[in-house]
């Protein structure tokens, strides 16, 4: 039994088994990967996904059961009335409670393999209606994974691919028939990296100068700064997708191809952020620094915060539910403007949509989510109130002017 060099997830509800049949037609028997695919089945219903799909792939189809090991080069499918996971390399099995409302057995699913294959994780999104899959893709992104999105116009339902692709987290939107080439082209990429890529202690990375002054030159940003783990893992990374030999050859499709730069410098500055994120210093904020904030401020002015490095706005609104909190509760009329800002526009799109994935909320108690939340399908949106006392913009913090006459400034996703 051999180990697979990647773990691919494949996330699949209505109009899935079409796109499921062209991407596994033009999939080759031998790419060393592993593909599990999980789709949206009704309890009462007996799948034939196995011999449906098998009309056009001789990849091995596997219908997991509990414990099931994953192999390369083989096709495991979830069994209906249940929801399942990958641990330590194996297939785990849980009853799907009847009971329950909406499932979303794709981010699941998602999770799990973030936390177990890393940078070996795959995720691709085909068609569905709904969202699933958009919030376990956070997670394989996280940890060093890849993530793939069924091309809207492609996908018989696009509903699923879309909030995937709303995320910003998406490396590729294809068509499902052309997917098998870039995972092939991946698959054949050599994972022993010359050492060039490698940071040595926490200093600069060497031989990616030219690398970092294209960015710069683009974009404005001086990347010699950042963490050399993170880039150079996401240099390796779009080195082996674009099938470059080495970095001399990558710089070179850097230069002559405007998307491929665009897609690097995407994925630089993708991060990790969550509402009241690390309890102890939002809990600093909440009991010390905005009583004496309101201590300070006329009832005529303004409050005016700015969260440098926003990401996707997780932070920016955690702090506005604290301040209106603390006037509601100093039964204070005061006005808040909170400035929010990032180098990264899709984020910035993201966030001043204010429309977040249920998983997105774990840290907010229920309390907050009943006041400062609107429940719109299947998602939460952030309260009108909450909302108009945030202004996103785009912000270079090393290049542009700071704002003035502040009363707290947060930087805690920066570099």
């Amino acid at each position: 039994m051999s180990k697979p060099t990647f773990i691919v997830g494949i996330g699949a509800s209505a109009g899935g088994l079409e796109s499921l049949e062209r991407l596994f037609s033009r999939t080759p028997e031998d790419t060393g990967m592993a593909f599990v695919v999980i789709q949206h089945l009704s309890p009462d219903y007996k799948s034939v996904m196995d011999e449906l799909l098998s009309r056009h792939t001789s990849i091995p189809i596997v219908v997991a059961e509990e414990g099931t090991r994953v192999e390369a080069n083989h096709i495991y499918l979830m069994p209906p009335k249940k929801e399942m996971i990958i641990s330590d390399g194996h297939l785990h099995l849980a009853d799907k409670d009847p009971k329950a409302g909406l499932t979303l057995p794709i981010d699941h699913f998602f999770r799990s393999l973030a936390q177990d294959a890393g940078d070996r994780a795959v995720a691709i999104v085909l068609s569905g209606t709904g969202s699933d899959g958009s919030r376990g893709i956070k997670h394989v992104n996280q940890y060093g994974g890849l993530v793939i999105s069924e091309d809207s116009h492609s996908a018989k339902f696009n509903g699923m691919p879309l909030a995937s692709q709303e995320t910003g987290l998406v490396h590729h939107v294809l068509e499902a028939s052309a997917m098998p080439e870039l995972l092939v082209r991946m698959a054949s990429q050599p994972r022993n990296w010359d050492s060039k890529f490698k940071p040595v202690d926490d200093t600069p990375l060497e031989g990616v100068e030219a690398v970092f002054d294209l960015l710069n030159r683009q974009y404005d940003i001086d990347f010699s700064h950042y963490k050399p783990t993170t880039v150079s893992r996401r240099i390796e990374r779009r080195v082996a997708l674009v099938n470059a030999r080495d970095l001399d050859e990558y710089v070179e499709r850097l230069r002559d191809d405007a998307n491929e730069l665009n897609l690097l410098y995407k994925d630089l500055l993708i991060g990790v952020t969550q509402f009241f994120r690390d309890a102890e210093p939002f809990g600093l904020v909440e009991e010390k620094i905005i009583p004496r904030i309101l201590d300070d401020v006329p009832e005529s002015e303004e409050v005016r915060v700015w969260v440098a490095g926003c990401a996707t706005g997780e932070e920016p609104y955690s702090l506005a539910i604290l301040f209106h909190e603390a006037f509601a509760k100093a039964d204070r009329q005061v006005k808040l403007k909170i400035f929010a800002t990032d180098v990264h526009s899709a984020s910035l799109e993201y966030a001043a949509r204010g429309i977040f994935e249920a998983d997105r909320l774990n840290h907010i108690t229920p309390e907050r989510l009943q006041k400062f939340f609107t429940v719109k399908e299947d998602r939460y949106q952030v309260s009108r109130t909450v909302r108009q006392s945030i202004v996103f913009a785009q912000h270079n913090l090393l290049k542009d002017a700071p704002f003035t006459n502040l009363d707290l400034i947060t930087c805690r996703n920066l570099l």
